[in-house]
């Protein structure tokens, strides 16, 4: 059930964001997690992002993230790298009877932002410390592609 509420959140989320012109992107992410994608710009200098998916490291379950994110630099006009903070929860893999997990995440990453074209491309790498049910620290990292909406 908890699975379900998460889904229709992160859905109903994207929906909203999905109205206002141009500011909202949806796409897919590959690595851990791999799955949907979504960001919507609050400014030309931060946005928010999230993704649902599969992990398969370690646990194997559902995770489900969101970040705000801030450009600090820009690489090249359409390059700019970004770091942010967010959250990350992993939902129980009942197969395994591994708990639920909980962490804080620490995105840094590159996103290709073409001006002629409606669509970003990223890659990230995120510390994250585990509050629960034991604290420690792990890694993610992916990359993907997300379609701005007009």
């Amino acid at each position: 059930m908890k699975k379900l509420s998460a889904l229709f959140f992160i859905l109903f989320a994207f929906t909203v964001f999905a109205n206002a012109q141009g500011k909202f992107g949806l796409g897919i992410i590959v690595g851990e997690p791999t799955g949907i994608s979504g960001k919507y710009h609050l400014s030309n200098e931060s946005a928010i992002d999230g993704a649902i998916g599969w992990s398969s490291y370690k646990y194997g379950a559902t995770h489900i993230h969101m970040d705000y994110l801030q450009n600090f630099a820009k690489l090249g006009p359409e390059v700019p790298v970004y770091f942010g903070v967010g959250g990350r929860i992993k939902f129980k893999n009942n197969d395994k009877n591994e708990d639920s997990r909980l962490a804080v995440r620490i995105p840094v990453g590159i996103v290709y932002e073409p001006s002629t074209v409606p669509i970003d491309l990223f890659v990230e790498l995120v510390p994250m410390l585990d509050l629960s049910p034991a604290t420690e620290f792990s890694w993610n990292a992916a990359a993907g592609i997300r379609y701005y909406f007009k």
